[in-house]
């Protein structure tokens, strides 16, 4: 096949399912002008490559093709975001950490454990669970064999103590 009749092919193609793939990769990253990026994107690709035969399924080559991209553009940002969040802390000034920051934290820690202290037990374990060992609220209630909302309502209550506690003034 020459490459007028992969154009033709592609064009087709694109005629065909390119709202179709914009739908889906909207879906996907919840973001218009990102699902438009990657749907123009999916397209380039396909010029770009050699390949002149059309896809038995042509949805399911697109969106293939298109989760790739998708991949492709998280990795990117999250590289990104590393990479500027370990800029900051070159950037970042030595001296901010002073004796008095350090007894502030220390007193603010201090009052948080007293908060959890005062919790009750059931409340305080739910807690630990959720942000140290990183459990689901549902995970949570099948161990401590106690409802969602209980869950919910212990989570609130340490954090609004908490929050009480480090937002005194």
């Amino acid at each position: 096949m020459n490459a007028v009749t992969a154009n033709r092919n592609i064009e087709l193609l694109y005629e065909s399912h390119a709202h179709w793939l914009n739908d889906w990769l909207r879906r996907h990253t919840k973001c218009p002008q990102r699902a438009a990026d990657l749907t123009h994107d999916t397209f380039c690709r396909l010029l770009a490559r050699p390949q002149a035969v059309a896809p038995d399924s042509p949805r399911s080559y697109l969106a293939t093709i298109a989760r790739r991209l998708l991949i492709d553009d998280i990795r990117s940002r999250e590289v990104k975001r590393a990479l500027n969040a370990a800029w900051a802390v070159a950037q970042s000034d030595t001296e901010t950490i002073t004796p008095e920051r350090i007894t502030e934290a220390s007193q603010l820690l201090n009052a948080i454990l007293q908060i959890l202290d005062a919790l009750p037990a059931q409340a305080r374990k739910t807690f630990l669970l959720r942000r140290i060992e990183g459990l689901e609220h549902k995970q949570i209630a099948q161990q401590l064999d106690i409802s969602l909302a209980t869950v919910k309502r212990h989570i609130a209550l340490a954090y609004a103590r908490c929050y009480a506690a480090a937002y005194a003034d």
